[in-house]
């Protein structure tokens, strides 16, 4: 069980800060959509299996164990919030990279983001409100922090609908443009998640012991599970070597500043739900870093052996 002064670690937002952090978030699923291109759909018809079994992995299985891991582990509802918040949102753009250095499909990888990502738009808060419900405890969560299901889904989908389109669109009206502003968005997307770990970090010193201990295992574990789905898909559809690295690491890669903007946003910067989502952040990293390299020393190997 966490410690409840885990949800002391961020300080609470005021209307201003809010609209902020609205700002932000919007900033953010801007920076995404830089990354879109018309191609990375087609790329999803032309060979949907592989495509489309991920997604389901990503957007259906994934949030269901969660569900299922907070039942069982009750975890403080916060976490267990913050872990629905992570699981429902879509790919995060350094998946494509990882798939890269592993050698794996990287075209498969940047469909699924591209595709994740549109669909996150409604698939993100309705997994969240869905899954959140369904734990007594989460629900309790979504009760005192005054969500309401219609109002919320209608806000997030305008949040993350009007700067997706606006960022396609700019992709495709004003592609030098485009290509100038990608860069520096995806570091102020990095930033965003950076600065608020180590502000939670120094203001709150005495509860970095308890996310060492009690946060950062789930999110290992989170993940791992994550990883599993993913490459068990994969391997369920008989996917080659190939596909199956882009699948094991889109899976497992989530847009965890995407998800901590909601958690500031919307459900009043609880600690333990942010510090999840942060965890992810920086943990995801590693992981995706360390498939890439396993699957790099194996390829090494074959060779040698060969």
């Amino acid at each position: 069980m966490a410690d409840a002064s885990i949800d002391a670690v961020l300080i609470q937002i005021d209307s201003t800060g809010q609209l902020a952090l609205g700002v932000v978030l919007a900033l953010i699923m801007f920076g995404v959509a830089l990354d879109l291109r018309l191609g990375d759909f087609i790329e999803v018809f032309r060979r949907p299996l592989a495509p489309l079994s991920g997604l389901a992995a990503q957007l259906l299985v994934l949030p269901a164990v969660t569900w299922a891991i907070t039942m069982l582990l009750q975890p403080q509802p916060s976490v267990a919030l913050g872990m629905i918040v992570v699981a429902a949102c879509p790919g995060g753009n350094l998946s494509n990279l990882m798939t890269h250095m592993a050698k794996g499909n990287t075209a498969l990888s940047v469909s699924m983001t591209g595709m994740s990502s549109i669909l996150a738009i409604v698939t993100t808060p309705l997994n969240i409100l869905f899954w959140a419900s369904l734990n007594p405890a989460t629900a309790v969560l979504l009760r005192q922090v005054s969500i309401e299901p219609v109002s919320f889904l209608g806000s997030t989908v305008l949040l993350l609908g009007l700067p997706m389109a606006a960022g396609m669109l700019t992709v495709r009206y004003w592609p030098v443009l485009a290509t100038r502003l990608r860069r520096p968005f995806q570091i102020l997307s990095f930033l965003f998640l950076i600065v608020f770990i180590v502000g939670a970090t120094v203001a709150n010193g005495r509860s970095f012991t308890a996310f060492l201990s009690q946060v950062l295992p789930l999110v290992v574990l989170h993940n791992t599970i994550a990883v599993l789905i993913g490459w068990l898909a994969a391997r369920l559809w008989r996917l080659n070597d190939f596909d199956t690295r882009a699948m094991t690491i889109e899976v497992s890669m989530h847009n965890s500043g995407l998800g901590l903007a909601l958690i500031l946003n919307h459900f009043d910067a609880l600690g333990g739900a942010a510090l999840i989502a942060a965890g992810w952040g920086i943990w995801h990293i590693v992981s995706g870093w360390g498939l890439a390299a396993w699957w790099q020393y194996r390829d090494r190997r074959r060779v040698a052996a060969s």
